[in-house]
């Protein structure tokens, strides 16, 4: 029942920056940990950045430093802040909901494309 609705991909330079959104609707947002998962074309899908209903926070070495997630419980909101994009980080990005805490992630949004030019 729940549905997540990501927004704010698109084409940047080297360099630049995006704020991905994503609203969850139908569910009870502040009891889930939330993630943002990546997938380019032949490589395999990784976890870019997750936040549980703490605040804490992981990320993956790739993005440290440049990447930041972030969660609004009074807009159902979560989003992920992305600097000093690299072509490397050109990939379909979805916001994903982890109800249990315990990795599942069974809901999936539709997927936001971010392409990052050299």
């Amino acid at each position: 029942q729940v549905q997540l609705v990501e927004s704010g991909g698109g084409l940047v330079q080297a360099g630049g920056t995006l704020r991905l959104s994503c609203v969850a609707s139908r569910g009870i947002f502040i009891l889930y940990t939330m993630g943002w998962f990546r997938q380019a074309p032949g490589k395999q899908r990784e976890l870019v950045a997750r936040i549980n209903r703490s605040s804490v926070t992981n990320y993956a070495e790739s993005v440290k430093g440049r990447f930041t997630i972030s969660r609004d419980n009074a807009k159902n909101t979560v989003y992920l802040q992305m600097n000093s994009l690299k072509p490397e980080d050109t990939a379909v990005y979805y916001c994903t909901a982890d109800l249990d805490g315990l990795g599942h992630y069974d809901y999936w949004g539709q997927g936001t494309q971010v392409t990052v030019s050299s």
